[in-house]
């Protein structure tokens, strides 16, 4: 039986353009109601997180900065692994490499990240590992932005340390994604499911495929799997 769901936002329960479908809110809010913890899990900064869990109607639980950052209710500590300095030096690197060729990069939100660093995808991502290839650093394309983390940092990592301290293990989630950045989680997780919009990389490591896109797959993924919750 499962006791929790962990989902992640943009792809998976937005549309293409990255608007909250309401079809998949609502789900999620069914799932509230009847007990069982809905995980938030993004690239997005933890500012941006506890806002969207308190709009969506989630119990306050979430995993930010691609698991740089997870907390456990409203109330919970923030937790964060990895060492964002090691990100800011890489940083430092890849801005005067394209200042050097007359570019600026696009930053997305630095004061309110505290693990990871993220900026538009407006040069190229290989290019970006080539230039940080002798840095102990990843770099990490979400399809929405590019993030440099501390090894060993990922979804996947913030779902162990997440379970442990709610009473549950990962083997008791349901996890839905789409990109890369998902895999980790999809791959520890219980039951791991994609929508049909994935990457095929992410929907190697899944046990169910929906057949619809973005929020249309994760609705389709609920009602597939909603006998197999049981609350807390």
């Amino acid at each position: 039986m499962l006791k929790a769901l962990l989902t992640d936002i943009d792809g998976t329960i937005t549309d293409s353009s990255r608007r909250l479908n309401t079809g998949a809110v609502e789900a999620i809010r069914s799932l509230v109601d009847e007990g069982i913890e809905v995980v938030l899990a993004s690239g997005n900064t933890s500012c941006f997180m506890d806002a969207l869990c308190k709009m969506i109607g989630t119990q306050g639980t979430f995993i930010a900065e691609n698991g740089g950052v997870f907390r456990v209710g409203y109330t919970g500590a923030l937790h964060i692994k990895g060492d964002q300095s090691i990100c800011k030096k890489a940083l430092e690197v890849v801005q005067d490499y394209y200042r050097n060729q007359g570019k600026e990069l696009v930053l997305f939100s630095p004061t309110y990240r505290f693990a990871d660093l993220a900026f538009a995808r407006t040069v190229p991502v290989d290019e970006v590992k080539k230039i940080l290839k002798d840095h102990p650093v990843n770099v990490l394309d979400t399809g929405y932005a590019i993030h440099l983390q501390s090894p060993g940092v990922d979804k996947g990592t913030a779902l162990e340390a997440l379970a442990q301290e709610m009473g549950l293990l990962p083997s008791d989630f349901l996890a839905i994604g789409d990109s890369l950045n998902d895999i980790q989680m999809l791959a520890k997780a219980g039951i791991g499911v994609t929508v049909a919009n994935a990457h095929p990389d992410t929907k190697a490591v899944v046990e169910f495929i929906a057949k619809k896109e973005y929020g249309l797959g994760f609705i389709e993924a609920i009602e597939k799997y909603s006998s197999y919750f049981r609350a807390r």
